[in-house]
């Protein structure tokens, strides 16, 4: 009888020990199934975006590049927590506010090394170990890039630097200036420091304008027209070249040719806020009428990778759609078939699809390339291979087959697919 009653006692814990376990597994499930995060994507870039340091923009610049008020409040503070600076590109795609798409349309324009902890930074950046050498002073303002590998720079840090002055507005203006200069060595810097024909210190009057610079100069301001103003017109305001021709291509290309009212000056990121209201008194808006004459293209003889941004909106596509069509066809390559058309970001959907039913698709001169041959920019710059490349470059120097870097790879079948599209 003791020994039965034993085995019920046993029998009751063990079932409570089941009730307990299975309680604890449902409710700890329960804590875990939290709803799922969206995350805030962003629009278009404008097609004429032009380099910028991210360090450099303010809120209103943030809002010009496409951003949300609540993205922009997003980026600031995360700005703060990482010191007030962002060091590399790579700390910004870590943003949650900037998605993956995005980035990958900025990041060409961004004046920021990639990663400065990086192997792949320390070949493109300052810490090769390559002698620099310098006999007499010198004004790097006249400096070529091959005068600059001359001197002792990778091809790569050349280019580097003539991007970075070129985001000056063309000239280093001071030692402290080029000191800045992200790509050149304190070790370098001290070495080349003798023999710069450079004043010591930026001139006060020194001011960044919409992320690029410019210096103040006596501008006589009169009365104008922004819609006939063409680019010598711009500079003689105080622009440079180089954001006079964005001003002008915002105009042409984004806006179809005239500016509306003031608000649409204001949106040209180029234009700061400061350099807007020193203009806005004189800025005279004509009421110009779009006489643009049509274009009467026949779109069945149309192929989808030669049909132009001006012959999208004729189609009918609006300006959005027709810059991420072009944006994402010049990144690919080439369409190779016309479900990448429906795929791009920010289009509408329904006029696409009558776009990719009425024209032709022509791949003949879409580059392909086999794993083992295809250059190593084209891996790193194309869309379906830049996670991938320094993999397949890394596994194909030891003269792996196409077939075995697709085995290492170990891709998901969906990205193997798209990836295929441009293999021999």
């Amino acid at each position: 009888m003791m020994r039965k009653n034993y085995y019920r006692k046993l029998a009751f814990m063990g079932m409570l020990l089941i009730v307990l376990f299975a309680f604890q597994k449902y409710t700890s499930r329960e804590k875990e199934d939290f709803p799922k995060l969206k995350f805030i994507t962003a629009s278009t870039v404008p097609l004429n975006l032009d380099d910028f340091n991210p360090n450099d923009l303010d809120a209103k610049q943030w809002r010009n590049l496409g951003f949300s008020e609540k993205q922009v409040s997003t980026i600031l503070n995360y700005k703060k927590i990482v010191g007030g600076q962002f060091s590399s590109k790579e700390q910004l795609k870590k943003c949650y506010a900037i998605s993956a798409e995005k980035f990958n349309e900025l990041e060409s324009f961004i004046l920021l090394p990639e990663n400065g902890k990086s192997k792949r930074f320390e070949k493109f950046g300052n810490t090769e170990k390559k002698e620099i050498n310098v006999s007499k002073k010198f004004n790097p303002d006249g400096l070529s890039a091959s005068e600059w590998i001359a001197m002792g720079f990778s091809e790569k840090q050349a280019e580097a630097i003539l991007k970075y002055r070129n985001y000056l507005g063309g000239s280093f203006v001071s030692k402290e200036k080029f000191r800045e200069c992200f790509i050149i060595s304190s070790e370098n810097y001290s070495k080349l420091e003798p023999y710069l024909l450079l004043p010591a210190k930026t001139p006060d009057n020194f001011r960044n304008s919409g992320g690029q610079y410019a210096i103040k100069s006596s501008i006589q301001y009169h009365p104008f027209d922004p819609n006939t103003l063409d680019l010598n017109g711009w500079k003689a305001l105080g622009f440079s070249e180089k954001q006079a021709s964005t001003i002008v291509n915002y105009r042409d290309r984004n806006l179809r040719g005239s500016f509306k009212s003031l608000e649409d000056i204001k949106k040209c990121f180029v234009i700061s806020q400061e350099k807007f209201q020193e203009l806005s008194p004189y800025i005279k808006l004509s009421a110009i009428a779009n006489t643009v004459q049509k274009q009467e293209t026949d779109f069945s003889k149309m192929d989808l990778n030669t049909i132009t941004f001006k012959q999208l909106l004729e189609f009918g596509l609006d300006e959005k759609s027709a810059g991420s069509i072009i944006g994402f066809r010049r990144k690919l390559g080439g369409f190779v078939n016309k479900q990448q058309i429906m795929d791009t970001y920010n289009i509408d959907k329904e006029m696409v699809q009558k776009l990719i039913s009425t024209c032709q698709l022509d791949t003949s001169n879409v580059a392909k390339y086999t794993l083992t041959d295809a250059p190593e920019e084209w891996l790193k710059n194309h869309p379906y291979f830049k996670y991938s490349a320094d993999k397949i470059v890394f596994y194909r120097t030891s003269n792996f087959t196409d077939a075995k870097i697709w085995k290492m790879l170990k891709l998901k079948p969906e990205y193997e697919a798209r990836m295929k599209l441009y293999i021999k």
